[in-house]
C-alpha cells in the first residue's frame, strides 16, 4: 500500500486537474458543512458568494504563483538527491520517515517560521495584513494571501525542501495536507470542543486558528502553525480564547468596512497604514479564558 502511495504522490504535480479536484472538492464539501454547523454567525457586506468571489481571486494568483515554484521545487529536490543533501540524506532515513522529516520540515518553514516573520517585520506584515483584514473567516479566506506574501512563502518552503531534501512524493503529499489543513481550519464549523481540543494536541484545529484571526493583539500574535501545532507549543507561541470571545478584522492596519474591496486590498500594502481612532494601542492579556501555553 505504501508503495502505491509513494508512486501516486511521485507524479501527482503532472496532474494539475487532479490537484484542482482535491482543492475545489474539500472547498465545496466544507462550505455545506458551514452551512449546516456553523461556528459564527457571519454577517458579510453583500452575500457568501461576493465574499467567496474576493477571496478566490487572490487564490487563484496564489496557485498561479505557486505553480511557477513548482518548477523550482523539482530541480531543488531532484538535486538534493543527486547530491544526497538534506536531512533525509545525511540519517539515511527510510520512506516512512522520510515522509515525516519531510512534512515536519516543510511545515516548520513553509508554515510556522514563514508566518511568524510576516507578523514581526514590519514591510512583511504590510502584505499579510489583507489575510487578517477579512471580517468574515471562512473556507474562502485560508489562500487569501497578496501576491507579493505568495512569493514570500514560495521562497520559504524552498528553503524547507533545500534543508529536508524532501524528493517530490513526500513534498506532494505534504502540500496535499496544507491545503486539507488551510481550508479546514479557516472554515467556519463548529466542533464539540472535546473534539477541537483533543486535535489542536498534535494538529492545527478550527478553534486554535480562530484565535489568530481574532482583531486584537495579541491575540494575533498566535497560534502560527499551518498543519502541525506542535511548532506553537514547543516555542511559546500557543493561545486559546473562548470561541465565543472571538471577533475577526483588525483594530487598526486596514478599515474594517474596506475588507472585501479587492483593487484597494491589492493597493493597501503600498499605502499608509490605516488607523482607526481610540483603537490604536494593542490590547493587553486580561481576558481569563486567554492563555499562552
Amino acid at each position: 500500500m505504501l508503495h502505491n502511495i509513494i508512486n501516486y504522490f511521485s507524479t501527482l504535480e503532472n496532474h494539475p486537474i487532479q490537484r484542482m479536484v482535491i482543492l475545489v472538492g474539500g472547498m465545496l464539501l466544507l462550505w455545506m458543512i458551514e452551512g449546516a454547523i456553523p461556528l459564527a454567525t457571519l454577517h458579510y457586506k453583500k452575500n457568501k458568494v461576493r465574499h467567496a468571489v474576493v477571496n478566490l481571486s487572490f487564490t487563484l494568483i496564489h496557485l498561479i504563483i505557486h505553480t511557477g515554484f513548482a518548477v523550482l521545487i523539482l530541480l531543488l529536490s531532484d538535486w538534493a538527491k543527486a547530491n544526497h543533501f538534506g536531512l533525509v540524506y545525511w540519517f539515511g532515513l527510510g520512506v516512512g520517515m522520510t515522509i515525516v522529516v519531510s512534512c515536519l520540515a516543510l511545515d516548520f518553514f513553509g508554515g510556522w517560521f514563514v508566518h511568524i516573520v510576516e507578523h514581526k517585520v514590519k514591510f512583511l506584515w504590510r502584505f499579510h495584513v489583507i489575510h487578517h483584514a477579512d471580517n468574515n473567516v471562512d473556507v474562502t479566506t485560508g489562500l487569501r494571501h497578496h501576491p507579493i506574501e505568495s512569493v514570500l512563502r514560495g521562497i520559504f518552503f524552498l528553503g524547507g525542501v533545500i534543508i529536508s531534501g524532501s524528493p517530490m512524493y513526500a513534498v506532494m503529499i505534504f502540500q496535499t495536507l496544507l491545503i486539507i489543513s488551510t481550508q479546514f481550519t479557516h472554515a467556519n464549523i463548529s466542533l464539540p470542543r472535546w473534539l477541537d481540543s483533543s486535535i489542536s494536541f498534535i494538529l492545527v484545529s478550527p478553534n486554535m486558528h480562530k484565535v489568530h484571526h481574532h482583531w486584537k493583539q495579541p491575540y494575533t500574535d498566535s497560534n502560527y502553525s499551518a498543519v502541525f501545532s506542535i511548532w506553537d507549543r514547543l516555542l511559546g507561541t500557543f493561545m486559546k480564547l473562548d470561541p465565543k470571545e472571538i471577533r475577526y478584522g483588525l483594530d487598526r492596519y486596514y478599515p474594517n468596512e474596506k475588507d472585501e474591496d479587492l483593487p484597494q486590498l491589492m493597493k493597501a500594502p503600498f499605502q499608509k497604514f490605516y488607523e482607526s481612532p481610540g483603537e490604536v494601542e494593542s490590547t493587553p492579556v486580561t481576558n481569563p479564558e486567554l492563555s499562552r501555553v
